[in-house]
């Protein structure tokens, strides 16, 4: 079995703070030395070869192209200035993407927990001339109790509490002939789940985070107060589950 290879690029962060760059990033005719283990210098058959990919004419090579002139059109350029400014929120991103990319059908993976969210986007879709198909992630209604856990592993024990089911929202959503699917939502790992069984290209439009309302990226901006615990203390889990 070939030996496992240990890639660390956030490691790469200590000499952007201090450069305000990196080795990937450099114009090749002024880079440095490149960190211990850098990819970009010790992975270069499997970084030519990928990159090659994007060089055809299929549909992984079309999604590449297209998503980096999406990248460049979310930045206004403005005259005289070197500054990035962003202009285009992720939902303009993926409006943009989908319009260049030419697909119509557009399927919603929806949490139960965000169809007012869900039908928010269903509107804006309609009105940029999308059809889009959505499909909840309890779809069947059939009790966690199915699963093969336990009734204290309910939100609400005691109570009938319907399961997840990414993977029927997947296949319902093939069967839609839907071109890509969005999640909105979803929970971590019915997520993978769902991106795992869709014949359409995924993106997630909500990442679910129940206590930063959505946005989980605060739980790494706050880690030098609010969330320091997860740097201190391992997550502790109820007594029996690990």
């Amino acid at each position: 079995m070939d030996e496992k290879k240990d890639f660390s690029c956030t490691s790469c962060n200590a000499i952007r703070e201090k450069t305000g760059t990196t080795y990937c990033w450099s114009d090749p005719t002024q880079r440095g030395n490149p960190p211990a283990y850098c990819p970009s210098s010790k992975e270069e058959e499997v970084i030519a070869d990928s990159f090659a990919r994007y060089q055809g004419n299929d549909d992984d090579a079309r999604l590449a192209r297209v998503a980096a002139i999406v990248e460049g059109l979310c930045y206004q350029p403005i005259p005289g200035s070197e500054t990035v400014n962003a202009r285009w929120t992720r939902v303009e991103d993926t409006i943009a993407l989908i319009r260049l990319m030419g697909w119509t059908r557009i399927g919603i993976a929806t949490c139960i927990g965000l169809l007012e969210e869900s039908s928010r986007l269903t509107e804006i879709l309609i009105a940029q001339g999308f059809t889009p198909v959505s499909l909840c992630c309890k779809s069947g209604s059939i009790d966690k109790l199915e699963l093969g856990i336990g009734e204290e592993h309910k939100v609400r024990p005691g109570s009938f509490e319907p399961a997840c089911n990414p993977i029927a929202q997947a296949r319902l959503l093939n069967e839609a002939q839907t071109d890509m699917n969005i999640i909105v939502g979803l929970c971590v790992g019915h997520d993978m789940l769902f991106a795992k069984y869709s014949s359409a290209p995924v993106t997630t439009l909500v990442v679910k985070d129940r206590v930063t309302g959505h946005n989980p990226a605060a739980v790494l901006y706050g880690q030098s107060f609010y969330y320091k615990r997860l740097q201190k203390e391992k997550l502790v889990l109820p007594a029996g589950l690990e």
